[in-house]
Formats: C-alpha cells, sequence, structure tokens
C-alpha cells in the first residue's frame, strides 16, 4: 500500500515552513503576529495542550476499538478481538497494550457524518464544519493558535511530520496560524528538522545582521498595526526560533534513552512511534497543539495488512499504533502530564460493515469510532454504541460538530465564540447547535 497517496490520489501538500522564509531573512515573523492575536479573556481549560493522532485515510472500527465477536463473518472479519481492562469491552486483537490501559481513556463509538469523501470527511472533523464552496474552515491546530500563544519560541501549532493534505488546515485565518510542518521522517536514524537549520550562505552571523537592518529601518517608522505590534519585534522572534539551541533541542528525539524510543515503536517502522514520541517533547515544552499525522489508512483491500503484511511483522498499521499510542499514555502518565494533555485519535470515518469482494472495507461515515485520553477526559468509559453489524448509531450519536465542541471546551475555548474572516466576517467557532459532550468529560 502507497502510504504517500490515498485512494483519490491525493497527495500531502507542503506548507511553506520556517527554514525557506529565514533564507530571506523575514518570513515567519507574521507568525507569531497571531500569536498574541486573541489576548481576550478565555475560559479556563482543562487541557494545556493537544496531540491529535490522524489516521488518513478512514480506519476501520471494526478492527479497532468497535469490534463484532458475534456478528456473521463477512462483518466481523479476519481479525479477532481481546478483552480490555474495561469490563465486558472488547478491542481488536492487534491492540493488546491499548486494551490494557483502557481504563485510562475513553471511546466514543457513536460518531456519525454523512460524508464519506477524504476531504469533506477531514474537514468536518477537523473543524466541526461541514464544507462550503463559501468559506473554508480552521482546523483545530490553527483556531488554538489565535487564542492561545506557545510558551517561549516554538510555534503554537506543529504538524509531525506534515499536516494531512486533504484539507488546507488554516482556513480562512491567516497563514501564519497554519501547522509548522516538521518534515523528513522521525523514525530514521538521520531524522532533522532541516528548516531549523541554516540555508547554504546564510548564517547566523548574517541573519543577525539582517536582523539589525531591520530593526534599523524600523526606527525610522512609527507606522504599526492595529494591536500596536512593531515589525521589528516578530522579526526578533522569528531570529529568537533559528538561533535558539533550546528550540532545536526540542525537536531532538534522538536525545531521547533507547529503551524509550523503542517503547514507541521501533526504528525504521512506519514513524507513528516516533512522531508521538515528539509530540510529547513538544507539548512538554509548551506547544498547544501538535497534529501526528499516520498515512495509509485507506484500506479497500486485503485488510489484514493492518495486523501484518509477512510474518511476525510489528510494523504494520495497527501493531504500530498499539505502541506509539499505548507508550505515549504511559509515558505523559508518568511524567504527571496526562491531565493536562488531550489526546485524541481518530480519522476522517469509519468502514464498511462488510468485508468487500477484495478483502477490504470501503469508506463508510456513517457509524464510527474515535479514542481520547486526558485533558479532562473521562477514564475508563465506553460512550455511545453502534449496532449489531457497526452499521449505525444505536445510542447517543455524535456529530463531528460535538466533537468539535467538546475538544475547544476541553481546551478552555468556548465553541460559542467568534473568530472573523479577513473581511471581518463573525464566524462561530462550532457551528449552531453543537454540544459538547458531557457523558465523557470529567
Amino acid at each position: 500500500m502507497n502510504s504517500s497517496l490515498r485512494c483519490d490520489g491525493v497527495s500531502r501538500r507542503n506548507i511553506i515552513r520556517v527554514g525557506g522564509l529565514t533564507a530571506f531573512g523575514l518570513g515567519i515573523g507574521g507568525f507569531h503576529h497571531c500569536r498574541r492575536a486573541n489576548a481576550d479573556h478565555q475560559p479556563v481549560a482543562k487541557a494545556k495542550s493537544c496531540i491529535l493522532v490522524w489516521l488518513d485515510g478512514g480506519p476501520s472500527h471494526l478492527e479497532s476499538f468497535d469490534v463484532k465477536p458475534d456478528a456473521a463473518e463477512e462483518v466481523r472479519g479476519p481479525l479477532g478481538s481481546i478483552p480490555t481492562s474495561i469490563s465486558g469491552v472488547r478491542i481488536g486483537e492487534c491492540l493488546p497494550r491499548l486494551a490494557g490501559l483502557l481504563h485510562k481513556m475513553t471511546i466514543v463509538r457513536s460518531m456519525t457524518s454523512p460524508l464519506g469523501e477524504h476531504n469533506f470527511g477531514t474537514h468536518y472533523m477537523m473543524t466541526g464544519y461541514r464544507p462550503s464552496p463559501a468559506l473554508d474552515y480552521p482546523a483545530f491546530g490553527s483556531t488554538l493558535s489565535m487564542h492561545r500563544p506557545a510558551s517561549g519560541v516554538l510555534p503554537p501549532n506543529v504538524a509531525v511530520p506534515q499536516f494531512t493534505g486533504n484539507i488546507q488546515d488554516h482556513g480562512f485565518l491567516p497563514t501564519e496560524t497554519a501547522a509548522f510542518e516538521v518534515g523528513g521522517k522521525p523514525d530514521q536514524a538521520d531524522f532533522r528538522v532541516k528548516d531549523l537549520d541554516f540555508y547554504r550562505g546564510l548564517d547566523l552571523q548574517r541573519l543577525d545582521r539582517r536582523r539589525q537592518f531591520v530593526d534599523a529601518i524600523d526606527q525610522f517608522s512609527r507606522v504599526a498595526d492595529a494591536g500596536g505590534l512593531k515589525p521589528n519585534e516578530d522579526l526578533r522572534r522569528a531570529y529568537d526560533l533559528i538561533a535558539s539551541a533550546d528550540a532545536k533541542a526540542a525537536f531532538d528525539i534522538h536525545r531521547e534513552p533507547d529503551a524509550v524510543r523503542k517503547r514507541y515503536g521501533r526504528v525504521g517502522g512506519n514513524g507513528v512511534g516516533q512522531s508521538c514520541l515528539l509530540a510529547r517533547r513538544l507539548v512538554e515544552r509548551g506547544v498547544p497543539f501538535v497534529t501526528v499525522n499516520s498515512p495509509g489508512w485507506d484500506t479497500h483491500q486485503d485488510i489484514v495488512n493492518l495486523k501484518q503484511r509477512f510474518p511476525n511483522d510489528q510494523n504494520a498499521h495497527l501493531p504500530a499504533l498499539d505502541r506509539a499510542v499505548s507508550a505515549l499514555v504511559e509515558d505523559l502518565d508518568q511524567r504527571g502530564r496526562l491531565d493536562d494533555t488531550l489526546v485524541i485519535v481518530m480519522g476522517e470515518f469509519g468502514r464498511t460493515p462488510k468485508i468487500n469482494t477484495r478483502g477490504g472495507r470501503d469508506h463508510w461515515p456513517n457509524c464510527f469510532s474515535v479514542l481520547l485520553a486526558g485533558g479532562g477526559i473521562t477514564a475508563g468509559n465506553v460512550y455511545g454504541a453502534s449496532d449489531a453489524q457497526g452499521e449505525l448509531p444505536a445510542d447517543q450519536p455524535v456529530t463531528p460538530a460535538d466533537l468539535a465542541a467538546t475538544v475547544y471546551t476541553m481546551l478552555g475555548i468556548d465553541p460559542a465564540g467568534v473568530l472573523k474572516t479577513s473581511d471581518g466576517r463573525p464566524v462561530r467557532i462550532t457551528p449552531d447547535g453543537s454540544q459538547a459532550i458531557r457523558g465523557i468529560m470529567a
């Protein structure tokens, strides 16, 4: 399976990154402008940060968090189920570590959406809004970056290694709120964040001179934006990010002990484990929102490949996800950070209740699952239920708009709050009628 392309042939987009812009001596200065754009009063947050593990392509709920062991074989599928640390609750056989930790998590089994196309489904799940030709809505990380600046010089919204190519994440918000994409392959031994290094011919001394030059020009200018921000302040912060040893250290997963790296997943694996480890390092250092993008979940054929592609394969998608998310939750818990870090595991939709003729499952948005942990989420909880075939919600249906309202509430953002488009139009953060899921909030 080609993990870089989905069934619709859309590849990952590539946002302009910090290093490419700093090659011109400017660029990410405007990024910091948005960190102060929403300084109004905000509700008290239960979660200081959020890690979204995005399963790009649409994961099968029937092989992961909503198994149907008593259903007919064409529904049950080729994989088995196992008990969990919650009495009477079973999940997929490939998730033994998560099964043992489920008492610290919540599964929502009654997600429902009408949108079974990758781009549309992603937009709905990541923004809470159904796509509209009139307006692109911002994803969680971009909205959060407008409300809550990161501490220090690190960006408030980071994607590891890239943001999904399904949508433009900043929507109608300024491009500076888009996720800073780490790039590269975190599971490779030579992984580095290239955009925190200098381009050929541009070193710290030359960048410093360039900054001083702009500062000198600013002394002759009394122009300030509506918020009173001076351009030299933003350039100074951009310079600090590039020059900061602490910022570079935050991205350096090579500093983690070998035992820790192995817990998250083998180096040279499918990447999700080391990406989750990097996400943990970033939220520990004050980054409010990190998206871990795990591609390759578009399983129209040979769904057994989620378990293994060859004998003793430990880097197939489900075993790799099991190690990555279980290590992330355990690590955050042991470090005293789980209570204030919201962890979300989800994709754009689920999969058809019946196995198709190619041994896979097709797109199915009518019912699917989301896994959550930490950040004020009730532990040891299964919210909602699907019917006997995993086809439709049987109890407590949850829309992506409701999930978005829940995420924002946990992060201390009023879902009924207002953002403004570039022409000043007010837009609610989540749609009218959306409701936070009180049944999963501690």
